[in-house]
């Protein structure tokens, strides 16, 4: 392979690299989580505020994402393992409504056993959390029991959620 190749391909990996960290979207590490009221699959209503002094995950997802089916178990493993610990994990389907409706989302969570709470984030909650542009999912989203974001985790990488969480448990 000759020099030019070389330089592109780093530089292909660099850019990579660079798009591919935790700056996605406009919620960031260190900053309070903006509040949101969803409503559930039942039509509940469940607002972030109602957690304060809990550990909660924000998990942007779709039943489309392969990853997301991929992080899905873990998540429903840490949901069971953690709840007692004052661990939240809100599942946020970012799923069109007009082309998924609640039954078909619910039939889904079933299927990968997950018990945690589900809700249905509209086009704004996206757009405040993830930006407007290249909405990537998992995207998930630790908050600390003051509601601050103490970790962001794009895509799906197995055993990190669950390391920040004990760190979180911890410093309790």
């Amino acid at each position: 392979m000759n020099t030019k190749s070389q330089l592109i391909i780093i530089l292909s990996l660099s850019f990579i690299a660079l798009f591919c960290t935790k700056s996605f979207g406009i919620v960031e590490v260190e900053q309070i989580a903006p509040d949101f009221s969803l409503q559930d699959l039942s039509g509940k209503t469940v607002s972030l505020k109602d957690f304060k002094g809990k550990i909660v995950f924000v998990d942007f997802w779709a039943t489309w994402c392969i990853p997301c089916r991929k992080s899905m178990p873990e998540m429903a493993e840490l949901d069971r393992n953690y709840r007692d610990k004052g661990l939240v994990i809100l599942g946020l389907s970012i799923d069109n409504p007009d082309s998924f409706d609640n039954k078909y989302v619910g039939d889904f969570v079933k299927k990968y056993k997950v018990e945690y709470q589900i809700l249905r984030a509209g086009k704004e909650l996206v757009e405040k959390y993830l930006g407007t542009v290249d909405v990537y999912v998992p995207s998930l989203f630790i908050l600390d029991r003051e509601g601050k974001v103490v970790d962001k985790q794009v895509g799906y990488e197995p055993g990190a959620a669950e390391k920040v969480l004990k760190t979180l448990i911890e410093s309790k």
